[in-house]
């Protein structure tokens, strides 16, 4: 090569031009409260911070009508063997799979009525995915093969415009899935393109644009509510007890016992003994100990209920 010339095979290649989007969303704006928050001291960060805190649930207890609404849809859609899925990314796709997760050792609900779906796939767990949440496509096609007619789809987006959970809802909309969004944005566009709308009304964050503080607790407590309320609904709760709970460990074997005391007012050891003849199912030693009745008999009556207690006890009481 001659001196002073530059093969062009050496010259490093170009770095790819990567798409840009500026939000408009209440999430990326300024919050005028926390603009001298790096000069503050640590307990007046924390005021802060609490401070803001204080308007997410009475932003939740706004769009208490439209949660309800997605209650409603989740529990015909499980009720007729169909799913609930959750689509999200970054925070707010984890806070769905947490939420799933959950509902398995707390009310003992089949492995597959709630489904959660990450952009980036379980990796983005721990770390951050580079432009999965991004990906459209991607959304629209993990919908396009799992989500089936008659499912709820659930988009969980602080913004309301995450492209993986856009794709995901378009794509469930075509499979006849009925859809739902759940965002910190009011405004949000995609609003009129589902089924239910919960856009919770959190406003700017303390840090700019740090969807994990107000809004990820907004989600936090509408997927509490949403997933709580659909496993009461479908009997998976007696009064205010856990009487699906799954005995993973001592702690959880001591409050299945616990249960039966304050369900039904008896003694420990007859508490422990039911639940032993019962082979360790609670609500069958629930259904005996109020009704009186024996334990094939509260059995039976369970089978014949749906496995409701209150139904259960009426059979046996009629």
């Amino acid at each position: 090569m001659t001196a002073g010339r530059v093969d062009p095979h050496e010259l490093a290649a170009p770095r790819p031009v990567r798409p840009v989007v500026r939000v408009g969303a209440p999430t990326e704006r300024r919050n005028p409260h926390s603009a001298d928050l790096d000069l503050m001291s640590t307990r007046d960060v924390l005021t802060v911070i609490n401070d803001a805190d204080r308007r997410v649930p009475a932003a939740v207890a706004a769009v208490l009508d439209e949660i309800a609404t997605m209650v409603d849809l989740a529990v015909t859609a499980l009720r007729t063997g169909r799913r609930v899925h959750y689509f999200g990314a970054g925070t707010s796709g984890r806070l769905g799979v947490l939420d799933a997760a959950e509902l398995v050792p707390t009310f003992n609900s089949p492995r597959h009525w709630f489904c959660s779906h990450l952009a980036g796939g379980p990796e983005a767990m721990w770390r951050a995915v580079e432009d999965a949440e991004d990906d459209a496509r991607a959304g629209a096609a993990e919908a396009a093969d799992c989500v089936r007619p008659g499912d709820l789809v659930v988009g969980l987006a602080a913004s309301g415009r995450t492209p993986y959970v856009l794709g995901a809802l378009a794509a469930a909309r075509a499979q006849a899935a009925a859809t739902a969004l759940v965002c910190a944005n009011p405004d949000a566009p995609a609003a009129t393109s589902v089924d239910v709308f919960v856009g919770v009304d959190t406003g700017p964050e303390v840090v700019t644009g740090s969807t994990r503080m107000k809004a990820g607790t907004a989600q936090k407590l509408v997927l509490n509510m949403f997933s709580t309320a659909v496993m009461v609904r479908l009997g998976r709760v007696y009064s205010n007890l856990m009487i699906d709970v799954v005995a993973t460990n001592a702690k959880l074997r001591g409050r299945m016992i616990a249960i039966l005391e304050e369900a039904t007012g008896c003694a420990e050891d007859i508490c422990r003994r039911a639940l032993h003849d019962a082979d360790g199912d609670l609500k069958t030693a629930l259904v005996a100990l109020v009704s009186g009745a024996e334990i094939p008999a509260a059995r039976a009556a369970l089978a014949r209920s749906a496995d409701q207690v209150r139904g259960a006890l009426a059979l046996l009481a009629s």
